[in-house]
């Protein structure tokens, strides 16, 4: 009996959806997933609903939907006690799981249903400052950072660079390749193929942190880019330039620099960090052939959520714009797998989908969950998308075609047609021909919201100025 497939999750760490050379991105190079592209089926229209790492995560392991998982913004520290998670679920299924790199949960060793974790959740502040318990110090807890400090001294850390954990400064790694966090992550999964247990199908989780600031890639990789024409950040006519002003100087503002050299190289370190990513991710596809697995097994690649990269003067993710919602989503079949057919697949997809995917790879039961598996065509023709983000919080309501876009705490509202302005240069709530579709969309949000903890709908409007909240008081009623 021919045995059930193997599964490979990559999971890359704020990752636009259009930085990919297949898609047709104009500066970033990257050979190895444009090569699952042509060989895979690659969504169009894939995107994170609530758009930062826990949020995101959280519909990622369990298949909800963020109004189930109750994580509507970051916030460290909340424990992860899901009833079933996506790892809990293929161990059932008879599968061996295992994770390397970034978790982003809480205990920092819940396992999360995975038999094994090599951890690596990049620099988070909150498992650093004192008095965080010693098991919990990410210096111990995290095996990245435990083992780089066994390689390189007690001394050693991601920080010795001088950038900052969410930074749009870049400079080049400044030890060995070999001991970038991007290399490790792959080295673990390679080993991981020497260990396995040849007789049990696998689910491997790569999860890498890059390309997430730091923008830190190694200089083989800066130097690809630093004497390139890059492709000028987006703009519109809605973009806040008087907040850049402002803010544009901190090292780590959500408006990102204003000064036009330094978002160069902001841009230099984002493609560098993407490129070397992609390297690693070929490096992992040569030992899936040398170990004679490619036959059998399922890659299916994706990111938590995007980069805005000083689009409309904003950098970071949880913003309702496209280079922080739209992500990368691919899957690759073994040939001869019909489910997985090459080609672009244009459904309207999320990341509470990737569950029930891989559930349905592996031929097991689906419990009760929001998304839906990809193998199949999925009908959604609206996602609801949001974010609490202090005075942007925003609710979305998205299309493939178009966006509408309410912030609770001003009122302000856009919308977009992603058709005729994919790159959002123009807030078209006011056009006199979008009105019947934004009234469409806008009911469709105050219908979604009726009833919602926050009270943001009656049913009939919205009602502007309700208290955001981080955590769904139904879900965590200690928030």
């Amino acid at each position: 009996m021919k045995q059930q497939p193997n599964i490979v999750l990559i999971v890359a760490d704020e990752m636009r959806g259009d930085c990919v050379g297949a898609l047709g991105h104009p500066d970033v190079k990257t050979p190895y997933l444009d090569s699952l592209y042509l060989q895979g089926r690659a969504s169009t229209n894939a995107y994170s609903s609530c758009p930062s790492c826990i949020p995101a995560r959280a519909n990622l392991h369990t298949g909800l939907g963020q109004r189930r998982t109750g994580r509507l913004g970051y916030q460290d520290r909340v424990p992860w006690d899901y009833e079933r998670t996506m790892a809990g679920e293929m161990a059932k299924a008879g599968y061996y799981t295992q994770c390397v790199g970034k978790m982003h949960v809480h205990p920092l060793r819940n396992n999360l249903g995975y038999h094994n974790v090599d951890l690596h959740d990049g620099y988070l502040h909150q498992y650093r400052f004192p008095p965080v318990a010693y098991f919990e110090d990410q210096r111990v807890a995290d095996d990245y950072f435990y083992w780089l400090k066994t390689q390189l001294g007690a001394d050693a850390d991601v920080t010795d660079t001088g950038l900052d954990c969410n930074s749009w400064v870049a400079r080049p790694w400044i030890y060995e390749e070999k001991y970038h966090p991007t290399n490790w992550v792959t080295s673990r999964g390679l080993d991981f193929l020497r260990r396995r247990d040849p007789r049990q199908p696998f689910f491997l989780n790569l999860s890498y942190v890059r390309p997430h600031a730091p923008f830190d890639a190694p200089q083989a990789y800066f130097d690809m880019y630093k004497d390139k024409v890059l492709t000028k950040p987006k703009t519109g006519d809605w973009d806040d330039l008087d907040a850049r002003r402002r803010e544009g100087a901190h090292y780590s503002s959500a408006t990102g620099p204003e000064d036009p050299e330094l978002i160069r190289q902001q841009q230099v370190g984002y493609y560098a960090c993407i490129t070397h990513l992609d390297h690693q991710i070929g490096r992992f596809l040569v030992g899936l052939t040398e170990h004679r697995l490619m036959e059998n097994t399922v890659i299916i690649f994706t990111a938590d959520h995007g980069e805005m990269l000083s689009d409309h003067a904003c950098v970071h993710k949880a913003r309702p714009y496209q280079g922080s919602v739209h992500i990368p989503m691919v899957i690759k079949g073994p040939w001869g797998m019909d489910s997985v057919r090459p080609g672009l697949c244009e459904d309207l997809v999320e990341l509470r989908d990737v569950m029930p995917t891989v559930l349905d790879i592996a031929c097991a039961k689906s419990p009760d969950l929001d998304g839906q598996s990809m193998l199949r065509p999925i009908h959604r023709d609206l996602l609801h998308c949001e974010h609490e983000y202090g005075e942007k919080s925003f609710q979305m309501m998205l299309s493939k075609t178009d966006k509408y876009i309410w912030f609770s705490q001003t009122g302000v509202e856009q919308y977009f047609d992603l058709v005729k302005d994919q790159d959002e240069t123009h807030n078209a709530i006011l056009d006199a021909d979008k009105q019947d579709r934004i009234r469409e969309l806008r009911q469709a949000l105050i219908e979604t919201l009726k009833d919602s903890d926050e009270g943001y709908s009656d049913g009939r409007e919205l009602i502007v100025g309700r208290p955001p909240q981080v955590l769904l008081r139904s879900v965590y009623p200690q928030s």
